[in-house]
């Protein structure tokens, strides 16, 4: 990388005629491998460092007696996941929090101000109501397509195969499924030939001048929607059809026998006896959607009336160095997420308690 007006080291080496590039070129080669090195080992050493005092720590827990042995092997074992949790969550939520009750650059309190301007902006309001849409839409359209799925793969032979191809999706980061629909909505204007799938469809369609996807608004939220819907679908499909199967067979035959088939077995036989799962996975996909950065993040940035709570966070802190107001959406997220994971912590308890 070189600055304007200043030729780089490669270029200037260049310069000097190939006599002088190849040892200098080598060098830099053989410097640059000496670094990896060294940070390849660091990273072996800390790890091999971090085993080593964990297998001395169990070998003298596991050598204790009387009445220092259990609680030893309990702060032994629980010692680490305690210690990682606190280190990885709770202090940062107690910075997080702090720093949102901060001025921008963290010299000055002002309590709940960057509270108030989140609530009151009205860009920020946006954001939030377009947040809401998402966390409305693609959840319940996820996990209504997962069950749709669910339903027709069971009845047909080799379902394993189908279900594979539609859970596939799931093994693609959002990054991933983000770059391959920026390639499906790619527009290019009149005249020239569509290369984006969504484009070229439209123009076998008879549109021959279909707009540019990602700056038709709304159009283009629901557009980002679809590729989280593309990647949940599978995990909304394979847990209900897992559901599904656990129905007790002769509850259905009961249903049967009194007349009931088709659509009426569905919905007052299936639907029922699976409400607590498609509610925890429905509430899981929510959750997933309050966080989904990397969809908008890669796609669009958050311009064009697309931007989402997570990503307007990750602007106001890492874009404009407002940690204030950042973290004062990161709070806002936190207390977003924190009552579906209640809600389904408690559903899984009861579903544990029926069984």
């Amino acid at each position: 990388m070189s600055v304007p007006g200043f030729p780089s080291p490669l270029a200037a080496l260049a310069a000097e005629g190939p006599a002088a590039a190849g040892p200098a070129v080598e060098r830099l080669a053989v410097g640059a491998w000496g670094d990896a090195a060294v940070k390849l080992g660091n990273t072996f050493g800390a790890v091999a460092g971090f085993l080593g005092i964990l297998l001395v720590v169990f070998l003298v827990a596991g050598r204790a007696r009387g009445r220092l042995s259990r609680p030893l092997s309990v702060a032994v074992f629980l010692g680490p996941a305690v210690l990682l949790l606190a280190v990885g969550l709770v202090v940062p939520l107690v910075r997080t929090v702090y720093l949102s009750l901060q001025n921008d650059d963290g010299s000055r309190f002002v309590g709940g101000e960057n509270f108030g301007w989140a609530l009151t902006t009205d860009s920020v309001q946006k954001v939030l109501l377009n947040t809401l849409l998402w966390l409305v839409v693609a959840p319940l359209v996820a996990t209504g397509l997962g069950l749709v799925l669910a339903l027709l793969a069971d009845r047909m032979r080799g379902q394993s195969v189908y279900k594979s191809l539609i859970f596939m999706p799931m093994a693609i980061s959002l990054v991933g499924a983000s770059i391959i629909f920026k390639f499906v909505y790619e527009s290019r204007g009149p005249g020239q030939p569509q290369i984006g799938l969504l484009s070229r469809l439209a123009v076998a369609v008879g549109w021959d001048d279909p707009p540019n996807w990602m700056l038709s608004q709304p159009l283009n939220t629901f557009l980002l929607m679809a590729v989280l819907v593309w990647v949940q679908t599978g995990f909304a499909m394979v847990v209900l059809s897992a559901a599904i199967k656990a129905i007790p067979d002769e509850v259905v035959e009961a249903a049967r026998l009194d007349g009931a088939s088709g659509v009426r077995l569905f919905w007052y036989v299936t639907v029922p006896m699976i409400r607590t799962t498609v509610m925890v996975v429905l509430t899981t996909v929510m959750i997933i959607t309050l966080k989904a950065f990397d969809i908008v993040r890669t796609m669009t940035g958050g311009n064009f009336g697309t931007q989402v709570l997570a990503n307007e966070m990750y602007s106001q802190s890492f874009v404009q160095f407002n940690s204030g107001r950042g973290s004062a959406l990161a709070v806002i997220l936190f207390l977003a997420v924190l009552p579906l994971v209640a809600y389904n912590i408690v559903q899984l308890r009861k579903e544990r308690e029926v069984r």
